[in-house]
């Protein structure tokens, strides 16, 4: 009888702290910070997100605050700071974080809808253009995305470097846009010769998504159409970005807003849907090891830096 009476109360008590321990995570954060990175134009990221954090703030049962960060790096020092609770990150970003001893921890990763999880790094010029290798570009002007962006900086600098180009050398000027949309409309509109930017599949790149949102329009005006431009390089494969959530925050609340991820394409379709245009599969879990390759790419580019200076 005293055995019985004994598991009855251990498994109270049990009870008891397993909900004390979510009560105190969720008086301890009423609020949360979750950041993205800009890869298109402030007011796209805020619409294509709000419906995202709405559900995320009901599925945790506290203040979730939408956060769209003014460059690649914001993110970085956020979570360094700890003001960023979960942060959308590029692989490069993600993983210049790691190498710069940010406590974050990558817990879901973007899923293509073929069921892949890795984009290409391309270089697109105007089709109308003669050119049809970069090595034609020489003495033109490439336009680049952010220092801490995959696609838009890190693994072309390391494609280039294989092709026995020094852009800074080879190009008249190397200018940074900001987001890969800028990097899109300044080819576009002429202010660059050359832009690299991220692709995933034939109908479906940033490029895609701008077109069909009717966003790119020729110096004159005219809007253009995905056959008015050309790609002339194009990357090995790069794995998808990851979230990541603050590694010091309290480990149920991490599972909370992992499951919560998890859950997301089910419980809220619509909501998942407007993240990706409907392109994206549920996400899938992922650790910070799977980044290892992407923190190479990232030490080898900062070597090609150390050498060029």
């Amino acid at each position: 009888m005293m055995n019985r009476r004994f598991v009855i109360a251990s498994l109270a008590s049990l009870a008891f702290t397993t909900s004390a321990l979510a009560e105190d995570w969720n008086a301890k954060y009423p609020e949360i910070t979750f950041a993205v990175i800009p890869a298109e134009n402030g007011s796209g990221v805020t619409e294509r997100y709000t419906p995202f954090v709405d559900y995320l703030s009901k599925e945790l049962g506290i203040k979730v605050n939408l956060r769209v960060a003014n460059d690649y790096a914001a993110v970085i020092e956020g979570q360094r700071a700890g003001n960023i609770h979960i942060g959308y990150y590029g692989p490069a970003s993600f993983s210049r974080a790691l190498l710069t001893g940010v406590k974050t921890e990558a817990f879901v990763i973007d899923v293509n809808s073929d069921g892949s999880k890795g984009y290409y790094s391309v270089f697109y010029v105007l089709a109308k253009s003669p050119y049809q290798k970069l090595e034609d570009l020489k003495g033109k002007n490439l336009g680049l995305v952010d220092p801490n962006s995959t696609s838009g900086n890190n693994m072309p600098r390391f494609k280039m470097n294989q092709m026995g180009i020094d852009p800074d050398k080879f190009f008249s000027q190397v200018v940074f846009t900001g987001s890969h949309e800028n990097a899109v409309l300044a080819l576009a509109q002429g202010t660059v010769d050359v832009a690299a930017n991220w692709w995933n599949a034939d109908d479906d790149s940033n490029l895609t998504r701008m077109l069909n949102k009717g966003m790119v329009k020729s110096a004159d005006g005219t809007p253009m159409k995905k056959e008015d431009f050309r790609i002339i390089v194009k990357s090995d494969l790069i794995i998808n970005s990851p979230y990541a959530y603050l590694g010091d925050l309290p480990d149920d609340m991490k599972a909370a807003i992992k499951q919560a991820f998890l859950d997301a394409a089910q419980k809220d379709p619509e909501a998942f849907k407007k993240l990706s245009d409907g392109k994206n599969r549920p996400w899938q879990p992922i650790a910070n090891k799977d980044y290892d390759k992407t923190i190479e790419l990232i030490k080898f580019v900062d070597g090609l830096r150390k050498k060029s200076s």
